[in-house]
């Protein structure tokens, strides 16, 4: 099905609401049926919400992919995959279904007006860091110059993140 698998992208699968660990198994067998090769996922993480922490609790992962879309292209079809799920977009840092969000893509940096890579709070959250620097320790931040294991440590995010 993907015959010329050559871009390497990590994705934050996120989920509150529904049976979330039921929502990113669904989102995993979606992703990999349609969108890209799933080369390794994390562990899944169990934490408070970050944002808006009046919402129940979140359960994460991260995986790395393979796939020959172009980024915005992985981001529709990410975007479409999140609707097809049943997310509603309201208000920001609401509860949801399922969250798809492109952490790295390779080593491109992006400020598009719908795309900005590699994700602008990355560095920031524990939830992100964790589950990518079980997958991805070595891998470099593009803007910072930094591994994932380097943002890990320099992180101060108070939120605990629970592996389960």
């Amino acid at each position: 099905m993907f015959a010329k698998v050559n871009s390497t992208a990590f994705i934050l699968l996120g989920s509150n609401q529904n049976q979330p660990l039921l929502q990113l198994q669904h989102a995993l067998l979606r992703i990999e049926e349609n969108i890209a090769a799933i080369i390794s996922a994390s562990s899944i993480y169990k934490t408070a919400a970050w944002g808006n922490r009046q919402q129940p609790v979140f359960y994460n992962q991260v995986i790395e992919v393979r796939t020959e879309l172009k980024p915005i292209d992985l981001l529709e079809k990410l975007l479409l995959l999140e609707n097809e799920m049943g997310r509603v977009r309201h208000t920001k840092w609401e509860p949801r279904i399922i969250d798809l969000d492109i952490l790295f893509y390779e080593g491109i940096i992006s400020n598009q007006p719908r795309l900005t890579l590699p994700h602008p709070y990355l560095h920031e959250r524990m939830f992100t860091l964790i589950p990518l620097n079980e997958i991805a320790s070595t891998w470099v931040h593009p803007k910072l110059g930094l591994t994932v294991k380097d943002l890990l440590h320099l992180c101060t995010d108070p939120l605990k993140v629970e592996k389960i």
